[in-house]
């Protein structure tokens, strides 16, 4: 038997949109928006996207990795549940993702959302437990950095 650690890492990003917070908060809370940037890619094919957004909801996102990835065609999903929403303000959830069948990590995220100087601030705040095989809190940081990224573009269309 072997002992293995976890690996426990914690961030928090914060961005500005120049967007009013309802727009903001509607991206992540409308489950066709929220697909649009943060379960589409091009380096992945979308298997399930299905959002439950109240408390005490589910949401679950299972993908196959492209073929140019590390990981082609192998299935990563990640469950969550929605645990305090806050209309246009907050929204608290807890997931656990798992590649190929593996859990590699469990993690409690927190969206908050404010207006600012005609800008909507948006802190993403992530507190995460990863098991053997994992990313890692820097890789996983980085993927939340490019989904905020990829979630600009959607409040510009």
């Amino acid at each position: 038997m072997t002992n293995a650690a976890a690996v426990h890492g914690n961030f928090t990003i914060e961005r500005r949109y120049p967007a009013p917070a309802s727009k903001v908060f509607a991206a992540c809370s409308d489950p066709k928006l929220k697909r649009s940037w943060y379960a589409e890619s091009d380096t992945h094919e979308i298997k399930a996207f299905e959002s439950d957004f109240r408390i005490g909801g589910a949401e679950r996102l299972t993908y196959s990795f492209g073929p140019d990835t590390p990981f082609p065609g192998v299935e990563l999903t990640n469950e969550g549940i929605f645990h305090d929403i806050v209309d246009q303000q907050r929204i608290v959830s807890s997931s656990r993702m798992a590649i190929g069948g593996k859990p590699i990590s469990v993690a409690l995220e927190t969206i908050e959302i404010s207006q600012v100087n005609g800008e909507t601030k948006l802190t993403c705040t992530f507190q995460g437990v990863f098991f053997e095989g994992a990313d890692g809190p820097v890789m996983r940081e980085q993927g939340w950095h490019d989904l905020l990224e990829r979630l600009a573009r959607a409040l510009e269309g």
